[in-house]
């Protein structure tokens, strides 16, 4: 039986963030994620989880200044120490909340520094996080992100995923494969998920074009979330969408599955 988390940046807008959990569990969810936790209190957001039954899924590391366009800092020479503070406060808010997993951001390509040094710092970045995270029984993922929505950034394609997951050679390093980015960026959905299940942790999901709930686009979810089933994948999948015309009235693809 697959297994579907709301994720509360983009689904049950309608609320004030802390509201929103209720709603999830109402709506039949058991499990949320968000983009960051930061800006709230460890006790305010496990009083949330327990109050509603929930599981803390995933959330990501400190990405550095969002509001000025950053994208996270891991493939950034010269914000390594930054970094790493930003891995000890994302451990804390996930062994605080039980949350199993946590997503590190590539970062956007700074200008003027070559792609090896990128690289180089990216694995490295990668290396020392997978080995803290493992310490506190956290897995760590990454995942590649669709050049149009998000030009320049570091990661883009599930082939290069792999390749540094290899390079890192870290069991605890694991790839979040988003079906909404990698349907933009090379198709070819289910012979790619088949090749790679192992080395995927988490999956998240939005239609295309528009990023809406499935369903409103070209991708056939009904035909991935049986070969999902059928694969055998035990994971959560992120409804990481925006939904068209209010989060509950846009739930009815997730019938079969939600716990009402």
């Amino acid at each position: 039986m697959l297994r579907f988390n709301a994720n509360l940046s983009m689904m049950f807008n309608e609320h004030n963030f802390l509201d929103r959990f209720g709603a999830a569990a109402r709506a039949g969810f058991q499990g949320v994620e968000f983009l960051f936790p930061y800006s709230h209190s460890i006790s305010d957001l496990k009083e949330a989880l327990e109050a509603n039954q929930l599981a803390q899924v995933l959330f990501n590391l400190p990405p550095g200044d969002w509001e000025k366009g950053e994208r996270g800092m891991c493939c950034h020479p010269n914000r390594q120490n930054e970094f790493r503070e930003g891995v000890e406060i994302a451990l804390e808010y996930a062994t605080g909340l039980g949350c199993q997993q946590i997503h590190v951001m590539a970062g956007i390509k700074p200008e003027g520094v070559p792609m090896d040094a990128l690289s180089e710092t990216y694995v490295e970045n990668l290396r020392f996080a997978a080995e803290l995270c493992e310490q506190k029984n956290v897995r760590l993922l990454i995942e590649a992100i669709n050049s149009r929505d998000m030009p320049g950034y570091f990661l883009s394609k599930s082939a290069q995923a792999i390749s540094v997951i290899e390079k890192v050679g870290s069991s605890n390093l694991l790839f979040q494969y988003d079906i909404y980015h990698m349907q933009i960026m090379e198709g070819d959905l289910i012979s790619t998920i088949t090749e790679i299940l192992s080395r995927i942790a988490h999956f998240q999901i939005a239609d295309n074009p528009g990023r809406h709930e499935p369903g409103t686009g070209e991708i056939n979810y009904p035909f991935i979330f049986s070969k999902l089933d059928e694969l055998g994948y035990n994971g959560w999948i992120g409804c990481e969408y925006r939904p068209i015309a209010g989060t509950v009235e846009g739930l009815n693809w997730a019938s079969n599955w939600l716990n009402k």
